[in-house]
């Protein structure tokens, strides 16, 4: 991971791992129990960290994973060596004795990974948030535990998700380049749903699960860490940000959310959000974003990024080649990463945090921003 920012905050940023059991059964699985694992993200003292190594990127596992799911060349050892397989946090340093900060959920896209976003993650850290990224077993590249073998992804569920895959990729296509009102677009999102969206609608509850799981764990262990009074804000990439929505529609501890790049999968029909949400897009995917702009009792906004692919909103895209531009954009990664946090933290500044009454992003050469009353 060559060249990956460096966090900005007034705070360093620790880490940590763990794993939630439960002994719910595997419905993707039969005769498996799903288990979920965690990593947390959080602000510590600059000082506290002296004479620390920073924590390793991805393990030999990961690297096998992310490998073969995105095809790109990446060489554990070779990056290792080099000194570029570092992630710019400290594996359990010591936390902030009497301070809490507010909890952000991160979850990763489908099949990707629960690391897949951690330049995000590590960036609002070090400006005063606890960062919870929840891994999604065998829908996700690799899924680490504290105390098992990892568990890889299931080659055939990008299969079932995008099935039947050459009407599903042509429609969403042509849903891509519609023209009409927020309200007409969302109709016809809606329309896209009922043809091809079964599989991913029915694995929100699944997620939901995990992410109660996982919440319900870091209520019981980091109370000392999190300032849950304050609510609980999400964010995720793709279905990650669209189980970001789904869980703002229905639970009113989750009190804001980001969907990055995502189809707002589930079938909501007039409901209508009372929180803030941010829907972030590429701009060849502003569509998707129609049911945000519209159907809201809340402050909502759009920010949409020029010369950019769906896969380089994540690490992603500080990981593959110029020459594989078509999967990540052609925008600068840095210039994206910039902008993504700047969305994140203003947004979030004003809805969680509180500390700011409004959301203070600009359109400039790199997005075009929007406010909804």
């Amino acid at each position: 991971m060559v060249n990956s920012p460096k966090p900005t905050g007034k705070y360093a940023v620790g880490t940590t791992t763990f794993t939630a059991k439960e002994e719910r059964d595997e419905v993707l699985s039969p005769g498996m129990k799903r288990r979920i694992s965690a990593r947390v993200y959080y602000p510590v003292l600059k000082e506290a960290v002296n004479g620390l190594e920073e924590a390793q990127y991805m393990s030999r596992d990961m690297f096998k994973g992310v490998k073969n799911a995105f095809k790109i060349p990446l060489n554990y050892d070779k990056e290792t060596a080099a000194g570029h397989n570092i992630s710019e946090c400290y594996k359990d340093a010591p936390c902030i004795d009497g301070e809490k900060f507010p909890l952000i959920i991160f979850n990763h896209g489908y099949q990707s990974f629960r690391e897949g976003n951690s330049f995000l993650c590590i960036e609002l850290a070090s400006q005063g948030y606890v960062v919870m990224t929840v891994g999604h077993p065998l829908e996700g590249v690799c899924t680490e535990y504290d105390d098992a073998p990892p568990t890889f992804g299931d080659k055939k569920l990008p299969r079932l998700a995008n099935k039947p895959m050459i009407p599903n990729i042509l429609a969403l296509n042509k849903l891509c380049k519609m023209k009409g009102t927020d309200k007409e677009l969302t109709k016809e999102i809606d329309r896209y749903q009922e043809r091809f969206g079964g599989f991913l609608i029915k694995r929100l509850p699944e997620w939901e699960k995990d992410i109660y799981t996982a919440l319900n764990y870091a209520k019981q262990n980091y109370s000392d860490l999190i300032d849950f009074d304050k609510g609980i804000g999400l964010t995720g990439h793709s279905f990650g940000g669209a189980v970001a929505y789904y869980l703002c529609m229905k639970d009113p501890q989750f009190k804001c959310g980001v969907n990055i790049d995502g189809i707002l999968f589930g079938m909501y029909k007039d409901k209508v959000m009372d929180k803030p949400f941010l829907m972030i897009a590429c701009d060849e995917h502003e569509v998707l974003s129609a049911r945000v702009c519209c159907m809201h009792s809340a402050l909502s906004y759009k920010a949409v990024f020029r010369d950019m692919k769906h896969v380089g909103f994540s690490d992603m895209k500080y990981a593959i080649p110029n020459i594989m531009s078509g999967m990540v954009g052609k925008l600068d990664a840095d210039l994206m990463h910039e902008n993504l946090c700047k969305c994140h933290l203003a947004f979030f500044n004003a809805h969680l945090k509180q500390t700011t009454e409004t959301v203070d992003v600009k359109s400039n050469d790199v997005i075009r921003f929007e406010a909804f009353v």
